[in-house]
């Protein structure tokens, strides 16, 4: 442990200073409390682990196919481990991934197959780059502290160095510090029953025993839910001394806050319940959804497709396999308009009629593997002639296609 401290270092996430002190404390737990954290956070891990996960293999024709035999087809077919679902693994991972900035799985080889990928939070766990120049991490379990070669750890990160990843959670603490703060100061004003805080005023001078008595008597102007009426005599006045929601535009800051937090993870506010937002961005809601996927979707997944080519597959299987997230399902259009698509597919022979009926859960038919083509366009020369031999001809076999 000394020995590796004492080489190149450990590796940082977050930033090396803060210009000044957050108006809260942030924690994990704490920024997890806020909705709008919650809600970013949610849409993100969930979006990612609803998607199918295949592993390709790359064909002789320049094609590729399914390759439902690989240990990683059969791993995220089932548990990735022995606590977990994929889809439970994947919201884990993504959890860590999007407010830590770095993702870690323990891995698990029998016969140099994995059988397991466990998540590790990544709280616990610290990198350090040896002398050698080789990755090393450290896992901070309650029995210990366990030093983990970089073969034995999958480790997923967002920008950074190319080593460790920059931690969203670290950097965004002052924004996340003001959103707590307005979410404590409304609490406080409705456990108060929104009084507000004052002095009371009179025109003589008292001793300390008569301003226990008086401040013990009219406590319940300031504090408590109590909404009697109070009489104020003896020139006794009551002053308020704190800003109301109004003054300080605690509504209005709040809002600022949400769309703050939102910016931070790529999320556009409409798509976490605010409806002030939906006509911001595009022309409707399916272009902000479209937007949303393609723009912060898609390179997520890009990265957890290109870490799961070059760190879970084996050497020899490099450039021959490949693992692709199945992004289609998220932009999947209507049904009418599906239908249309596939008429232009079918007809333009790019797909044949049973891969479009397997796209829609349907069994194959017979003869639906072959290409077709739509035999109605030919050179103006030859215009009418179909039509003649189909008179002289009436039982041929026409194009299926026409």
């Amino acid at each position: 442990m000394g020995g590796l401290r004492r080489l190149m270092g450990l590796q940082q996430g977050g930033p090396v200073a803060y210009s000044q002190e957050s108006a809260a404390e942030v924690t994990f737990d704490s920024a997890m409390q806020l909705s709008a954290v919650w809600a970013c956070v949610k849409l993100l891990s969930e979006t990612v682990a609803s998607l199918p996960l295949h592993i390709y293999r790359r064909t002789e024709n320049g094609g590729q196919a399914l390759d439902l035999n690989h240990p990683l087809s059969i791993l995220f077919s089932g548990k990735p481990n022995r606590y977990q679902t994929k889809v439970e693994f994947f919201e884990t991972v993504l959890l860590n991934l999007v407010l830590h900035g770095n993702a870690y799985c323990g891995i698990t080889r029998i016969g140099g197959r994995i059988v397991s990928l466990l998540p590790m939070m990544s709280a616990q766990v610290r990198v350090a780059i040896l002398s050698d120049g080789a990755v090393v991490y450290e896992y901070h379990k309650s029995d210990g502290v366990e030093v983990l070669s970089s073969d034995s750890v999958w480790h997923l990160k967002l920008m950074g160095n190319g080593v460790i990843g920059l931690s969203p959670l670290d950097y965004q603490r002052n924004t996340l510090g003001i959103a707590q703060a307005a979410e404590n100061a409304v609490t406080k004003i409705y456990r108060n029953g929104a009084k507000p805080s004052g002095v009371l005023s009179m025109d003589r001078v008292l001793n300390p025993k008569q301003r226990e008595e008086i401040r013990a008597n009219f406590s319940s102007l300031t504090t408590g839910s109590d909404d009697r009426l109070m009489v104020l005599e003896g020139g006794v006045k009551f002053d308020a001394i704190s800003l109301s929601p109004q003054d300080i535009e605690l509504l209005s800051s709040r809002k600022f806050q949400l769309n703050e937090i939102c910016r931070w993870y790529g999320v556009p506010s409409v798509m976490v319940n605010d409806t002030s937002g939906s006509t911001v961005w595009g022309s409707g809601i399916g272009q902000i959804v479209e937007g949303f996927y393609k723009l912060t979707m898609r390179p997520i997944l890009e990265k957890i497709e290109a870490s799961i080519d070059a760190n879970l597959m084996g050497p020899r299987e490099v450039g021959t396999r490949f693992s692709e997230f199945d992004f289609d399902a998220l932009l999947r259009t209507d049904f009418k308009t599906r239908l249309e698509s596939y008429r232009i597919g079918v007809q333009g022979s790019i797909f044949t009629p049973n891969e479009c009926r397997k796209e829609e859960g349907l069994p194959p038919v017979q003869g639906g593997d072959q290409l077709y083509i739509q035999g109605a366009t030919v050179p103006l020369t030859m215009a009418g002639q179909n039509q003649q031999r189909t008179e002289l001809a009436p039982n041929a076999i026409q194009d299926p296609t026409n």
